[in-house]
């Protein structure tokens, strides 16, 4: 065999092994590693070039150092009051004991701590949340920081760019971070267009070729949020699009959501994620607001921020926490259900203990897929008497959890591999009975327009269902 034929042959070896080796010992899931592996092996270069280009986390936690190097200033008493005279531990929660037991968890798994004076306010779609974020742009004194994944420019989208560019003009600092792929839905790009304004703006890690192939299309930011001057701010799971304003029965792409209005001292939290993502992507330390924080309201809150880049995975740790807390009642409703086998035994041990469970999707879903796969593994909550309902059209893509009308969770993340793994998520947690019963509200109202479904729905889908749903759900993992 000739001598190139030789160097080809071990350099093939060498790429596979060391991609197979890779994988091994640094996937978090034995699906995901046995998966790589088969690959790099059996396909001699391109396994380990695809994995080189698709399966490595190449996020680092350059924000984190940079905020190891530039800590956030404290603010100080003066015209209103430290962020630590409104910290709380679990123990000084005037709840139940399963609500301590959840805020005891959060307070060992994330870094933030729970912080009181807090008001959470519901939005309902884009007719609600959209007046709301422009008028707090257009009343914003000092600084504007906005996150988005998906930032069309339709004609909501152009009134939002419009908005910034205007505040951009008169002095306040604005600060925009897109996703590099989200932001590949609009033919004409919203960073173009906010850059052209004036308006500063960040790519979350684009996919490009050269000089080096960048194509993070499993590492998006998935995070929503809105801050004004370090206290209003906006949080939940609504991207920016026409397509969220539902009310419009001629809009053929409508899709039903919640967003959410928060101000207090969480927002500072909020901020935060923001300074650390805009260091990560931009290499600029941006000085977090030191003015002394107002309270708004009673409700304490603590901001969840999870990502690729955490050695564990917080979110999914979390809500299986709360879930096997729960003692009377957890209702869940996402778009996308693809829950970890762990959140599966989690849901059923509680619905053995007399919790009552109930999981709201859409009937219809934008990635049938999903759908298809997550048929496939509802049989097992079904058995042990969860109750799952189907919501009718238009599509819903709100993301709420709540339990025992103490405890709630909103933000960007849904129950599915991508947003618990892959993406870079934002949560809020909330101990309020106001808000959680009001969250825990419009849950049981979907619910009461929502078609129950049972076992024997399942168990009597056509055999060719059954085959597709099946074949989707082994790539679960992946979705």
């Amino acid at each position: 065999m000739p001598f190139v034929h030789w160097t080809i042959l071990v350099l093939n070896v060498v790429l596979s092994l060391l991609a197979a080796g890779h994988a091994l010992f640094f996937k978090r899931t034995p699906q995901s590693a046995l998966g790589w592996v088969a690959v790099s092996l059996a396909f001699p270069f391109v396994g380990p070039v695809t994995y080189f280009l698709f399966g490595i986390n190449r996020v680092q936690t350059r924000a984190q150092k940079l905020e190891d190097k530039h800590p956030p200033h404290r603010v100080e008493p003066g015209g209103g009051r430290s962020i630590d005279t409104l910290k709380y531990s679990f123990s000084e929660l005037e709840l139940s004991r399963a609500a301590k037991e959840i805020a005891r968890i959060s307070d060992n798994v994330f870094r933030m701590p729970l912080v009181g004076g807090n008001r959470v306010k519901m939005l309902h779609n884009g007719e609600q949340a959209y007046p709301e974020m422009l008028e707090t742009i257009e009343n914003a004194e000092d600084r504007i920081f906005l996150c988005t994944y998906i930032f069309d420019t339709d004609r909501s989208g152009r009134r939002l760019i419009d908005a910034l560019a205007a505040a951009a003009d008169r002095g306040v600092k604005v600060c925009v971070i897109v996703d590099g792929f989200g932001e590949l839905y609009s033919r004409t790009r919203a960073s173009t267009l906010l850059q052209k304004a004036g308006v500063s703006c960040a790519r979350f890690l684009p996919p490009r070729l050269l000089p080096l192939p960048m194509l993070h299309i499993n590492l998006s930011t998935h995070r929503k949020i809105l801050i004004a001057d370090g206290e209003l701010g906006y949080a939940g799971g609504m991207n920016i699009s026409d397509r969220h304003m539902a009310e419009d029965l001629y809009n053929r792409k409508r899709v039903v959501d919640t967003h959410f209005q928060i101000s207090g001292p969480v927002v500072r939290q909020l901020e935060q994620s923001f300074i650390e993502d805009w260091a990560f992507c931009k290499g600029e330390i941006l000085e977090p607001t030191n003015t002394p924080v107002r309270t708004r309201g009673l409700a304490v809150c603590r901001t969840l921020v999870d990502g690729p880049n955490e050695p564990v995975n917080k979110l999914s740790t979390i809500l299986m926490g709360a879930i096997s807390a729960a003692r009377r009642r957890v209702r869940i409703m996402t778009p996308y259900f693809l829950p970890s086998v762990e959140m599966i035994s989690a849901i059923q041990i509680a619905v053995l203990r007399g919790t009552r469970v109930d999981i709201v999707l859409p009937s219809v879903n934008n990635l049938p897929y999903i759908q298809w796969a997550s048929n496939n593994m509802l049989w097992e909550l079904l058995y042990w008497g969860a109750n799952v309902y189907f919501q009718p059209p238009p599509f819903v893509h709100s993301k709420l959890f709540a339990a025992d009308d103490e405890y709630a969770q909103i933000g960007s993340a849904n129950l599915d591999p991508r947003s618990l793994k892959l993406n870079f998520e934002l949560n809020v947690e909330i101990f309020d009975r106001e808000t959680t019963e009001a969250i825990a509200a419009h849950i049981d109202e979907r619910i009461d327009r929502s078609r129950q479904i049972f076992l024997e729905d399942i168990d009597k889908r056509p055999f060719p269902a059954k085959t597709r749903d099946a074949l989707m759900w082994l790539f679960s993992p992946y979705l």
